[in-house]
């Protein structure tokens, strides 16, 4: 019979684990070093209690293995457990930190991914890993012809100069350089292949998914953007409200107030990353269809793009967007124009 515990903070790594246990009169029972095997053992032998871990690579693989036992799991943000953390830095004190942040009532906790959408999350990252790795691959073929006059404008729609450049036969180009850049070109042709099909497969989820296809109902949001908020976000009815979903992205203001004196200044940058930027980039693409066309039938965004510089502009509407999104989800409706 194991003896009853009030939480086991666990500090994650990949092969050893700092296991800090807590009674149920807040005394630390032990804090040691366990191996992957036995800490899998500790989950399974140990009556229901608290489970607290940092929210980093393996928490959430490690929540599902606890609650499959039966335990509460309480995943703290990294952010939120180092200022509880002692003095030294070690993983004795890391754990000791975590038990202290999450035994706190007001501690904001992250909620545990299933493996489902830890596998979109897998899908959406390969693609903009792909994507990434096609631009350098592009920029280094530019970065080489560029050596022997041969220029092209940027990005993947003038890979065909480079093309045509490379098969030339009447250009000044040494033999090494036309089968190094036939190399580029066949690398560059296999992952846009690779792109294209998991931007399809994309694009098919939103036809087959209503949460999705209702996302692609925004202007500025594609399946793209759509599948990553279904990937990263955590559920949105856990956020009371729009603004709270879009200070949760970092896309309000942040507060440096003191002594009754509120003082705003850029963007947080708090939160998830991927969204943030696919949001802005949707809502950048949005303006240059404003400013292209001389206006809009939205007002607001009409009089924003004329008084405000781009790249504020449109952080304002991806902040605008991510309110929009809580609410088409939460409410189950599909966008209309005010």
């Amino acid at each position: 019979m194991t003896t009853p515990l009030n939480m086991l903070a666990i500090d994650l790594a990949k092969g050893s684990f700092q296991v800090c246990a807590i009674g149920q009169d807040g005394a630390v029972l032990y804090n040691r070093v366990l191996s992957r095997t036995r800490l899998a053992a500790l989950l399974a032998e140990q009556q229901s209690c608290i489970v607290a871990m940092e929210a980093c690579a393996t928490s959430h693989y490690w929540g599902r293995v606890a609650q499959s036992h039966g335990h509460e799991v309480r995943l703290v943000p990294a952010a939120y457990v180092k200022p509880f953390v002692k003095r030294q830095k070690n993983d004795k004190a890391d754990a000791e930190a975590i038990a202290e942040a999450a035994s706190r009532p007001t501690m904001r906790f992250v909620a545990v991914k299933s493996a489902e959408t830890q596998g979109r999350a897998v899908a959406f990252r390969t693609h903009q890993c792909l994507v990434r790795q096609r631009t350098q691959l592009i920029n280094a073929l530019r970065g080489h012809l560029a050596e022997f006059g041969l220029v092209a404008p940027k990005g993947p729609a003038s890979l065909k100069v480079l093309e045509d450049a490379l098969a030339d036969e009447s250009s000044v180009l040494p033999d090494p350089v036309r089968e190094m850049g036939t190399i580029y070109l066949d690398q560059i042709a296999r992952l846009s292949d690779v792109i294209d099909r998991l931007a399809d497969e994309l694009e098919a989820a939103t036809k087959t998914d209503s949460q999705l296809r209702r996302l692609c109902t925004i202007p500025g949001i594609g399946p793209v953007t759509a599948g990553a908020v279904a990937a990263f976000a955590p559920d949105l009815d856990t956020f009371d409200s729009g603004r709270n979903f879009a200070a949760w992205l970092g896309l309000v203001p942040r507060q440096r107030s003191t002594g009754g004196k509120t003082r705003l200044g850029s963007v947080s940058k708090m939160g998830q990353t991927d969204i943030r930027r696919l949001l802005i980039v949707g809502a950048m693409s949005v303006i240059r269809w404003v400013v292209r066309k001389g206006g809009s039938a939205n007002r607001w965004l009409a009089t924003l793009v004329m008084r405000k510089p781009k790249m504020v502009a449109a952080v304002a509407l991806a902040n605008k967007m991510a309110r929009m999104i809580w609410a088409l989800t939460t409410k189950e409706q599909d966008y209309r124009m005010a």
